[in-house]
């Protein structure tokens, strides 16, 4: 395959492509895996095709330019609830610019559900499932004036073994700027309604010699950041042994492993290993969903809740891995107040971050079922989340959103560390004094997005301040010291004449560098 990067360099040069390869990712940082894997398995192809890559941030005639600049016969372009509304224009300029190119789509928003929608009917061909092989079929054909006769084409999941690894396709800009995505493995054997993957009960995996290769051959390109795709990585315990004595018999300053786990499932051999880690290499990411154990039954997600807490305790106790949990508010039978119960067990878990989500109706999975007799009512444009439903109303889901994204900024930042406590101090819950806050919070501002972080700093002084003018004053240099943390030289006005303290932000020479968010976390515990 370096010869394959070697052609993708002079194609991007010499500006002329039969096939283009699209991705509209969400973020610069995010580079696309799917797109390369077509890119990797096009075989003879391969010199005739190009990929262009980028963001939901660029106008849709400047990316139809830019791919029409290339005199394309054929445009292949993935679909992501992320990207929907960003692909239709773009397949709209296509189509007025040059409706001879041919336009086929594919990825997770077309696959399932396609019938009537805007983008099928703006479409040549949708090729659902995994395209890896099919997409190159599609190709060969069809350059060939052998364009199938069916408008949706249903690929069937081809043998790991058989594909071309994609990740020499990864250049210098990729490994210096963006995040890697790899990927041991494809499928999950849970059934969680809420989740596409329960669609595809058998898990398989990827030749463990092959794929530790390329690892091998990224790390001496430079990588340091990998980023694990698959959805349940702690599943098979030897193949996650494997993986984890491989990036630690070659661990270097920087190096970062984000992997997603199974919350429930931790046996003594992988922690032995996870144990080895220096701060802050690994992050994983623990989808929970809910601590309800009915809904997690009605929704077929079933976990050992007593194991779960046993696992974050290990991490928390005897390891440096920084723990992501996930919860979803708005699963059919959840109220606000079973939520604000399981958010409580969860921070009482103590992870570095809780992602406070809202239910997606995600397109194919069996959460549908529910609708009738819970009265779900979900968004009809991307992301679908839930409007409301029988034990959830509008205005808690909108007062939940508004509380998750006040809390990815105050606590999930780590920037108010020594501050934000002050708002849920000898409180019973956690959750409800953060919701209070945030209701308070919206009323202040009237928006939960472009606050700076020093009107943040102000108004969390003002509430918990408020609220104990007997400890004002120690409030005060608890805010001050997070804010020199994060940059800033002088005290802001309402804290002027500050002596300060000194900052909690000392170097930890165990900490690899894994982002700003995690090492804020990691070096205050």
């Amino acid at each position: 395959m370096q010869g394959a990067t070697r052609q993708l360099e002079r194609d991007s040069c010499e500006g002329g492509a039969e096939i283009v390869l699209v991705a509209i990712n969400a973020k610069y940082i995010h580079a696309s895996l799917g797109l390369r894997y077509l890119f990797a398995n096009l075989g003879d192809l391969q010199p005739r095709a190009q990929i262009v890559e980028t963001t939901i941030k660029a106008s849709a005639a400047d990316v139809a330019e830019r791919i029409l600049s290339l005199a394309p016969r054929i445009v292949g372009i993935g679909v992501y609830i992320w990207n929907v509304v960003e692909v239709e224009r773009v397949v709209e300029e296509l189509r007025q610019q040059r409706p001879d190119v041919v336009v086929v789509l594919g990825g997770p928003e077309i696959s399932y559900e396609w019938q009537g929608t805007p983008l099928f009917g703006l479409a040549d061909y949708i090729i659902t499932g995994e395209a890896d092989q099919a997409f190159a079929t599609f190709c060969s054909d069809g350059l060939r004036g052998q364009w199938p006769k069916n408008k949706a084409i249903h690929a069937s999941a081809p043998p790991l073994d058989a594909l071309v690894p994609p990740y020499s396709l990864y250049q210098e800009e990729d490994l210096r700027h963006r995040v890697l995505y790899v990927e041991a493995s494809r499928g999950c054997p849970f059934t969680c309604e809420f989740c596409l993957s329960s669609l595809d009960s058998a898990v398989r995996r990827f030749n463990l010699e092959a794929l530790l290769d390329e690892f091998d051959n990224l790390l001496d390109r430079g990588a340091l950041v990998f980023k694990f795709v698959d959805r349940t990585f702690n599943l098979h315990t030897g193949t996650g042994v494997a993986i984890l004595r491989f990036f630690l018999e070659r661990a270097r300053p920087g190096m970062f492993l984000h992997f997603e786990m199974v919350p429930d499932r931790l046996p003594v051999a992988l922690r032995e290993w996870i144990a080895q880690f220096p701060l802050g290499a690994l992050q994983f990411e623990v989808g929970l969903q809910t601590l309800n154990e009915e809904v997690g039954e009605r929704i077929r997600r079933r976990q050992d809740l007593a194991k779960v807490a046993e696992n974050f305790r290990f991490l928390r106790e005897e390891t440096g891995v920084y723990i992501h949990a996930d919860l979803i508010l708005g699963l059919p039978g959840e109220s606000l107040e079973s939520f604000a119960s399981g958010f409580d067990r969860l921070f009482a878990m103590r992870p570095h971050e809780i992602q406070l989500g809202v239910l997606k109706r995600l397109k194919g999975t069996p959460i549908v079922r529910h609708e009738e007799d819970f009265e779900m009512v979900f968004e009809v444009t991307p992301p679908y989340e839930i409007r409301a439903h029988r034990d959830l109303s509008s205005q808690e889901i909108a007062g939940g959103k508004r509380m998750a994204r006040y809390w990815d900024r105050l606590v999930n930042s780590g920037r108010f560390h020594s501050t934000v406590p002050w708002v849920w101090r000898d409180r019973p819950s956690v959750f409800w004094a953060f919701w209070e806050f945030s209701q308070w919070l919206f009323l202040r501002f009237q928006r939960d997005h472009a606050i700076p972080w020093e009107e943040y700093g102000r108004a969390l002084y003002d509430y918990t301040g408020g609220a104990r003018p007997e400890a004002r004053s120690e409030i005060a240099m608890d805010l001050w010291a997070d804010l020199r943390a994060g940059g800033f030289a002088h005290p802001p006005k309402y804290l002027e004449g500050l002596e300060g303290r000194k900052s909690e932000s000392e170097d930890d020479s165990r900490l690899v560098s894994s982002g700003k968010r995690q090492e804020r976390s990691l070096r205050r515990g």
